[in-house]
């Protein structure tokens, strides 16, 4: 009997990171990886973006795990916001599991770590519909791994991020062998890695890079800021090594980098000469030629941390000159931006750049060739191309058919979309929740579009604010109206718009109170649309205008005035001392021995 075989898209294609995929076998789903990604500028103050997380509450009972194939953050960002609600076991290699618990922790102190389990590439755990396995990938992260979801229609293999490297060295070598023990079992569908599809020019060799750290720490004779990504291990190795060598120590700024590094030692994934790294109290005995700053910043991202150093807002760290900032993580397209404005404010605050990725080829992702040769050993019947953007996951598609494969057997989705096995083929079903969860300091997913949209028009045009109240039964304004504005026009170089926006105001009250029927909603909005339609003649902007309209409540004052009065009275009257508590104790006393007295008089 055959199984019903599902693939969906919960994130990670037509976009740079958020990766997450399922694979359903029945009625059980596995998850592939659940990654967050950094907000682009169109995202005003949101902090990352993970992916929907409404999938779990339509499919959570049917869970089985998820699987992580490496520690980065666009593959386990995701974590603390799924755990935060549901209790799904986690399943990764010893380094991704520490990384993963970090990364949890970090966002909810009292979770427990009983959900979490250290597997490695020889591990193979059976479900009751299928099994799933490892097998050993390269990557800026030693111990990285793919997945195999072993169904009886075929192996579902889910790359993660990968490329292929022959000098890599022990841990971060890839398993060719096992690759073709999987071939021979018969891949259904591949899902793989699309970030560096269009690379033209292979990655370089490890050791390649290594000299290449090290000669540029040995040509700068002043201090080295090296920037990079807090979880690009086998970076922060070269770094560490190329210190070594030319004889300077190692200071950490972030509490991220921190972490981590001290768990890849713990872990054994990183040799740290002793004496290698140095406290903050240390800095100022140790001369620029001797010292190395490894920055990566809040979260893992360099780049902001060294705008702040140029501008001398970090609060450790000031770029001055003959620092060299060396660059040694390749930035994606989307910051290319961002690193040339960063560079320039190194520039004027004295200091030189030196980027990795202009001068050598280097990525953790696979070349062009790269992903033809895995489709060369893999053979799959189905290949659906994962983490990148479109026109990653295009050229990919053409890569694929350059290695032999029929375009029809190569899917192009997109987030939401669901491929279910029928009669030897895939075909889109019904589509699963495969929108973005945006996260806004502790919110969860409550910032949506219509938020975003008014940020950006507060971004835009500012906002005005018109305060006034009035009477709604003697239908008047009892005091003039105060108008304020942030983000719009300077108030004290403006005054006559001012003074006209108070007439505007007072105007669209008046007409409301001679010409409807008074209503709450109606008078907020008249007063909104007459001063937006002032201010728009008088500037041609649309500030976001906000009405407060406040009501006084003549019968209400009429009682407080009443129980001011007498309360007044009240504290005019002799105050009710102890005193006279003392007085009144007496005086009930002496009653009751009266009382006493005269039934003894009787009985007698």
């Amino acid at each position: 009997m055959s199984q019903k075989i599902k693939i969906m898209i919960l994130g990670g294609v037509r976009e740079n990171g958020k990766n997450m995929y399922a694979v359903q076998v029945d009625d059980e789903i596995f998850i592939l990886d659940a990654g967050l990604k950094y907000p682009d500028n169109s995202l005003l103050g949101i902090d990352v973006v993970i992916p929907d997380l409404d999938f779990f509450k339509d499919y959570g009972d049917k869970v089985a795990g998820i699987f992580l194939t490496h520690g980065h953050a666009d593959a386990i960002g995701a974590l603390p916001y799924i755990l935060r609600n549901y209790d799904i076991p986690v399943f990764g290699s010893k380094l991704t599991i520490e990384l993963a618990k970090i990364a949890v922790q970090h966002e909810n102190r009292h979770r427990k770590n009983d959900l979490f389990h250290v597997i490695d590439a020889d591990t193979e755990i059976d479900f009751k519909n299928a099994s799933v396995s490892f097998f050993k990938t390269t990557h800026s992260l030693p111990d990285s791994l793919g997945i195999d979801v072993s169904t009886k229609e075929g192996e579902i293999v889910y790359t993660g991020d990968f490329k292929f490297d022959p000098s890599a060295k022990k841990g971060y070598k890839t398993d060719f062998v096992r690759l073709s023990e999987i071939s021979q079992k018969g891949v259904l569908a591949l899902l793989s890695d699309s970030t560096n599809a269009e690379a033209v020019f292979p990655n370089d060799q490890q050791t390649a890079i290594e000299n290449y750290i090290l000669n540029t720490f040995k040509n700068h004779k002043g201090r080295i800021i090296a920037a990079s990504k807090a979880s690009n291990i086998i970076r922060v190795q070269e770094i560490f090594k190329a210190a070594a060598k030319t004889g300077r120590h190692v200071y950490l700024t972030g509490k991220d980098l921190g972490k981590i590094v001290y768990t890849a030692m713990k872990l054994g994934y990183l040799d740290v000469p002793k004496g290698l790294l140095v406290h903050s109290k240390d800095l100022k005995k140790i001369p620029d030629e001797e010292l190395v700053i490894l920055e990566t910043g809040r979260m893992g991202e360099p780049l902001k941390s060294l705008q702040k150093m140029a501008m001398n807002r970090h609060r450790m760290i000031k770029i001055k000159k003959g620092d060299l900032v060396f660059i040694a993580t390749t930035p994606s397209h989307s910051v290319e931006t961002m690193v040339a404005q960063t560079s320039d404010m190194i520039y004027r605050a004295g200091g030189t750049v030196k980027q990795l990725g202009i001068d050598k080829h280097t990525s953790g992702h696979a070349t062009g060739r790269d992903l033809q040769l895995l489709i060369d050993t893999m053979k799959p019947k189905f290949l659906i191309p994962a983490i990148g953007e479109y026109r990653l996951l295009e050229i990919h598609k053409n890569l694929a058919v350059e290695a032999g494969m029929n375009p029809k057997d190569v899917y192009l989705t997109k987030n939401g979309d669901a491929l279910e096995l029928q009669k030897g083929r895939f075909y889109l079903t019904n589509p699963v929740p495969g929108e973005d969860t945006m996260i806004d300091g502790s919110g969860v997913g409550d910032v949506g579009n219509i938020v975003l949209r008014d940020r950006e028009v507060l971004s835009d045009d500012g906002i005005f604010i018109a305060a006034v109240t009035i009477d709604r039964k003697k239908k008047k304004i009892i005091s003039n109206p105060i108008v304020s504005t942030r983000g719009f026009v300077y108030i004290k170089a403006n005054h006559d718009l001012m003074d006209g926006a108070v007439e505007a105001v007072k105007t669209a009250i008046d007409n409301n109170f001679a010409h409807k029927k008074f209503d709450w909603t109606e008078l907020k909005q008249d007063v909104r649309n007459d001063v937006e339609k002032y201010l728009y003649k008088q500037t041609g902007r649309r500030p976001v205008v906000l009405p407060v309209v406040m009501e006084v409540n003549q019968n209400r004052h009429r009682a407080m005035v009443k129980r001011n009065e007498a309360k007044r009275e009240n504290e005019n009257k002799a105050p009710y001392n102890k005193e006279n508590k003392r007085t009144d104790r007496r005086r009930s006393l002496q009653h009751k021995n009266i009382r006493v007295n005269k039934e003894a008089q009787k009985n007698d």
